[in-house]
C-alpha cells in the first residue's frame, strides 16, 4: 500500500500559461532538452527545421507546437501534452496557447493541474494575459503558482528589472487566493535556472525550476477527509469462477475508503458495509483518492452509474439550485433561460439556467452586474436549476465533486465549465 502511495505521488500534473510570444513553447522544450528526454530522431527533426527556417539556434518550441498552422505562425493554438520523467519524478505538461481567444483552451488544461506556471516577458511585465491567467489558475484551485520571469538575456539580467515584475505581480496577486507562489527569474532560449542554473545571475539564489518543480509538495492537494466514490459502472462478470460476484468501479473522488468501513448509498440512503476493495494489482485494504478501484459491498443493494458511495457521517449537499461560477467556452451566448445537459461526476442532468448574476473583469477583477449574456471566454457567476438533485461540495473542498460541464443538446458540444461555490 505503502508503495503506491509513493507511486502516485510521483506524479506531479502542470501547465503553462501567459501572453503570446512569452516563450511557453520554448520553455517546455528546453526542459525536456536539458532533462534528456528527447529521442535522437526528434531532436534532428527539429534541428532540420530550425535550419530551413534560417536560425542560428535549434528552435526548441517546435518540439510542442504540433499543428501545422502552429509550426508555420510561431503560436500555439490548441493544448499540446507532453510526458517526460527524472529520477525523482513523472510529469505531465499542458502546453496552452497564449491568445485570448482560445481562453478555454487554458482552462481545459488547467482544470486537472497541480501546479501551473505563468510566464512573464521579463520586457513588458504584467500584461492582461497574465492577469486573466492567474485569474483562472486561482479560481480553478491550482495550489502551486511558479512565476517564471522569462527573456532576462534581453534585459541584460537585470536583478532591478526582475524585482520591479515580481513586486507588480504581487500587488496584483493580493487579490486572488493563490495560497503558494515563487519567482524564478529564466531565459528559456539560453536555458538559465530552467534545469541548469545560470552564471548570469549571481544575485538569485533560489532553486531552478526543475528543482521546483521535483520537489512541489502534492500531497495533501486532494481532500483525504470527504470519501467521495462516483459509481460509473457495475461489473458482473457471471463466469465460471465470478459466478455471483457484483463490484462497483469507479474513481475515488475523495477521501479514504477501508475493508468493513460503513458506507451509505447515495440517493437511495441504503446503509452496507465494504466487503472487499479491488485495486489494478488485486486486492487491498484500504484505497485513497484519485486511485481507480472496485468496491463489493455485503448487502445486494440496487445501484447503477451516476449514484454515490460515501460515509454514513459525512455526506455531501443534496441540491437542484446551484449557486456557481463558470467559464464559457461556447461560440453561442449564455443567457437566462437557456438550456443545457450537465455532467457533474458519472451522474446526468437537465439544467435550465435561472439567472446571470455578475461577469469578472479579468483586467481589475471587478463584477459588472449589469451583463445580460456572456460570450464565449467570459467567466461569471450564475443560478441554475436541474431536474435531478445532485450530490455536491463546494469546488473549494473537492475540485471532482465541485465541478461539472455544460453540454449543448443540439452539437453536444461542451459549452461551460462550472465551478460550485
Amino acid at each position: 500500500m505503502k508503495e503506491e502511495r509513493m507511486l502516485t505521488h510521483e506524479l506531479l500534473r502542470f501547465t503553462t500559461a501567459g501572453s503570446v510570444d512569452d516563450g511557453k513553447s520554448t520553455l517546455i522544450g528546453r526542459l525536456l532538452y536539458d532533462s534528456k528526454n528527447i529521442f535522437r530522431d526528434q531532436l534532428l527533426a527539429i534541428e532540420k527545421s530550425s535550419q530551413r527556417k534560417g536560425l542560428k539556434h535549434i528552435d526548441l518550441s517546435l518540439l510542442t507546437d504540433g499543428l501545422k498552422d502552429e509550426r508555420e505562425q510561431g503560436i500555439t493554438i490548441d493544448v499540446a501534452y507532453r510526458y517526460f520523467s527524472t529520477p525523482k519524478r513523472k510529469f505531465i505538461i499542458a502546453d496552452t496557447p497564449g491568445h485570448i481567444q482560445y481562453t478555454r483552451n487554458m482552462v481545459t488544461g488547467a482544470s486537472t493541474a497541480n501546479a501551473a506556471l505563468i510566464l512573464i516577458d521579463a520586457r513588458k511585465g504584467v500584461v492582461e494575459q497574465t492577469k486573466r491567467h492567474s485569474f483562472i489558475a486561482s479560481l480553478l484551485q491550482v495550489q502551486h503558482i511558479i512565476i517564471c520571469i522569462n527573456k532576462m538575456d534581453l534585459v541584460d539580467y537585470s536583478q532591478s528589472r526582475f524585482d520591479e515584475t515580481v513586486e507588480e505581480y504581487c500587488n496584483f496577486a493580493s487579490k486572488l487566493a493563490i495560497k503558494d507562489y515563487a519567482f524564478i527569474p529564466i531565459s528559456a532560449l539560453n536555458g538559465d535556472n530552467v534545469v541548469n542554473r545560470s552564471t548570469e545571475m549571481p544575485w538569485y539564489d533560489g532553486p531552478t525550476l526543475m528543482y521546483s518543480l521535483e520537489n512541489i509538495q502534492v500531497a495533501n492537494d486532494v481532500n483525504h477527509l470527504d470519501m467521495r466514490f462516483p459509481i460509473q459502472t457495475v461489473i458482473r462478470p457471471q463466469t465460471k469462477d465470478y459466478p455471483d460476484f457484483r463490484g462497483y468501479a469507479g474513481r475515488l473522488a475523495g477521501g479514504i475508503v477501508r475493508v468493513n468501513d460503513e458506507i451509505k448509498v447515495l440517493p437511495s440512503g441504503m446503509i452496507s458495509t465494504v466487503k472487499a476493495i479491488h485495486g489494478p494489482k488485486g486486492t487491498i485494504e484500504e484505497a485513497f483518492a484519485p486511485q481507480s478501484i472496485t468496491i463489493e459491498l455485503s448487502d445486494d443493494i440496487d445501484i447503477s452509474r451516476g449514484d454515490m458511495l460515501v460515509k454514513v457521517n459525512n455526506v455531501p449537499d443534496q441540491q437542484q439550485e446551484i449557486d456557481a461560477m463558470v467559464c464559457w467556452l461556447g461560440s453561442s451566448q449564455l443567457t437566462a433561460g437557456n438550456k443545457y445537459a450537465l455532467k457533474h461526476t458519472s451522474r446526468d442532468s437537465r439544467v435550465i439556467i435561472q439567472e446571470l448574476i455578475y461577469q469578472v473583469d479579468l483586467n481589475t477583477l471587478s463584477r459588472n452586474e449589469q451583463i445580460s449574456d456572456l460570450q464565449t471566454n467570459d467567466i461569471g457567476r450564475i443560478k441554475l436549476k436541474t431536474t435531478s438533485a445532485l450530490y455536491t461540495d463546494s469546488y473549494r473542498q473537492n475540485r471532482i465533486t465541485g465541478s461539472f460541464i455544460l453540454i449543448d443538446e443540439g452539437t453536444n458540444n461542451t459549452v461551460g465549465a462550472g465551478m460550485i461555490l
